[in-house]
């Protein structure tokens, strides 16, 4: 990530630019646990302002994405709402060079005089907080508080004096000119990486920024400062926090090919090169949007399927646990034959034996040269009865071998069962596929119905994902084991196209031709995306496919299992999935 202190000065420029007059405070919102979005009004415009102090994505910034809100806010939430609401947020200042920002506002207190608030956004990763301060600095509140078990070096508590994080042995780029950069970077071991000597030396520059600066100064981001000279390299970096004062910077989103994002910058990046893409927004707000939307979107799916992981991950240990147990019996079942003769040699030298005998050399007659084989007896039982204890062993074996082979196929389906639960779970990209593969579980017992949805008998409809192919043929795809049998079994004509990745759990999808021979390239954008919404990975992935007429249902086998006899296979890599020109249908 690169919210850096040149990315908090970006921002807060624009904060500035937008609550230049002031800006009312008409809602303060609480999303989540670590995020504060405060609803600003000024002129006829309104905004959204966002400071998230979560240790994966902290950030501030405007936003346009609208979050669902809990019922009962917290009590930060709360007293944020007791002092703000109807407050003037006056401006945002940067502390330093570092990643902390104060909010000021204008308010009144509850006698209706005129005071001072404060908000203190630290952006600094794991160590990300937000403190509300009355007018003398006193830490009213905190998001998340400090103690000295926490932190011996600094404590946050309400009722303590705010007091900035501890200073780092670093200089501030934006009070240094070409001949301080120079000194500074001439006096640095010229071995070392340019990168590396940057961000120690200077605060509040990330090591995607250094790179840059590197990069523009010598062609190569990964340079030792010997390559790249510090001459070169200083007057690069005087150019670039120019840029930042005077306000000329470029909000940047760096990408992979297949378009998921890399990271984000202030300036343009040029050091990443053909191995990935940029992109220009009109202002910060857009741009941290882009980046943090999928992941936002990621954590909380992840949020949501926590019950459901935990589940799988509890049932699929159980299962494994009981098929070692009954590996470890059949393999005990296997000595029936071993029985069986023991039994049958007792039998025949009984005139032999004695009561009380420990062993019993035996006799084998069964053998050409028959030799004397020793026999454990039970010294309590008679010769007679010995023989039948083996007797009744070897029926038992024989009982439980049958047993046992039935229960570990029956144990094996269970987890090739769960394993298909869980790769729909790593594809589910919305809410909405979460709740369709929990319906999912409860109809196969693993799950119970919430009380309210008992008593209901209205059975949901099932809502296909779909897409159109290059030929323009629609293409069904199954996100759950239901809606693979409701896909193949009950809207496919006989004449479609089904598509599976071969020998491996995964969606089935079926191309709605009616008998029709679409072109090569339908086939394999079917197999492709038959082939990412699997368990598969790497290039080579074979995925079979039939008319859904050859498919029959597996009697007695959990939903969507199906067996063919007839089909050919296409061998595609699901990674291509990205670079599909995809057109969604919605119903």
């Amino acid at each position: 990530m690169a919210f850096d202190g040149g990315m908090m000065a970006s921002v807060i420029r624009e904060i500035n630019g937008f609550c230049a007059g002031g800006a009312r405070v008409d809602k303060v919102l609480m999303p989540a646990k670590d995020e504060v979005v405060l609803v600003l009004h000024a002129g006829r415009e309104t905004k959204r302002l966002q400071i998230n102090a979560s240790s994966s994505a902290p950030r501030l910034t405007f936003t346009s994405v609208s979050k669902e809100n809990p019922l009962q806010p917290p009590m930060f939430c709360m007293l944020l709402r007791k002092h703000l609401v109807g407050a003037i947020l006056t401006e945002v200042r940067q502390m330093g060079f570092d990643r902390v920002a104060r909010l000021c506002f204008s308010s009144r207190d509850e006698m209706g005089f005129a005071c001072d608030r404060f908000l203190v956004a630290e952006i600094m990763g794991k160590y990300s907080n937000l403190m509300f301060l009355d007018g003398a600095d006193r830490i009213l509140s905190v998001l998340r508080p400090v103690d000295f078990t926490t932190s011996r070096l600094r404590q946050v508590l309400s009722g303590m004096t705010y007091e900035l994080p501890p200073p780092q042995d670093k200089q501030d780029p934006t009070e240094a000119t070409y001949e301080t950069f120079f000194s500074t970077l001439s006096a640095t071991d010229q071995d070392r990486v340019a990168e590396k000597c940057i961000t120690s030396a200077y605060l509040g520059i990330s090591s995607q920024s250094a790179r840059e600066m590197v990069y523009r100064a010598c062609g190569d981001a990964t340079a030792t400062l010997e390559t790249c000279t510090p001459t070169a390299l200083a007057s690069v970096m005087t150019d670039w926090f120019e840029d930042l004062r005077q306000g000329n910077l470029c909000p940047t989103l760096v990408s992979h090919l297949d378009g998921s994002p890399i990271d984000y910058s202030y300036s343009r990046v040029g050091y990443f090169g053909s191995r990935a893409k940029t992109e220009t927004y009109s202002s910060f707000g857009e741009l941290l949007d882009a980046f943090f939307a999928a992941r936002d979107r990621s954590e909380r799916l992840k949020l949501l399927s926590a019950d459901i992981q935990h589940l799988l991950k509890h049932e699929t240990s159980r299962l494994v646990r009981k098929s070692e147990g009954q590996r470890s019996e059949l393999k005990e079942a296997e000595k029936a034959e071993e029985y069986r003769r023991c039994g049958d040699l007792i039998t025949a030298n009984l005139y032999k034996i004695r009561r009380g005998d420990a062993t019993a050399l035996c006799t084998d007659w069964e053998r050409e040269d028959t030799p004397e084989v020793a026999v454990e007896l039970d010294t309590r039982l008679s010769p007679s009865a010995n023989a039948q204890r083996y007797y009744k062993l070897y029926n038992k074996a024989k009982k439980a071998t049958a047993i046992l082979t039935e229960q570990l196929e029956r144990s094996a389906k269970e987890l090739a069962y769960l394993e298909s639960v869980a790769v729909f779970l790593d594809k589910a990209d919305t809410p909405e596929d979460l709740e369709a593969i929990r319906e999912e579980l409860r109809k196969e017992g693993y799950l119970k119905a919430p009380q309210a949805a008992q008593n209901k008998s209205k059975k949901k409809a099932i809502k296909l994902k779909s897409m159109k192919t290059p030929g323009g043929y629609r293409l069904y795809i199954g996100c759950n084991n239901v809606q693979n049998e409701y896909l193949t079994f009950t809207l496919a004509d006989k004449g479609d196209l089904w598509f599976h990745v071969k020998g491996m759990p995964g969606s089935h999808v079926v191309l709605s031709c009616h008998g029709e021979e679409p072109d090569a390239e339908d086939y394999t954008f079917a197999a492709t995306v038959a082939a990412h919404y699997s368990g598969a990975e790497g290039k080579g992935t074979a995925v079979d496919y039939t008319r859904v007429r050859e498919l029959k249902r597996v009697a007695g086998a959990h939903a969507g299992y199906v067996i063919y006899h007839t089909n050919y296979s296409a061998y595609v890599d699901p990674a291509d999935f990205a670079k599909l020109d995809k057109e969604w249908l919605y119903d």
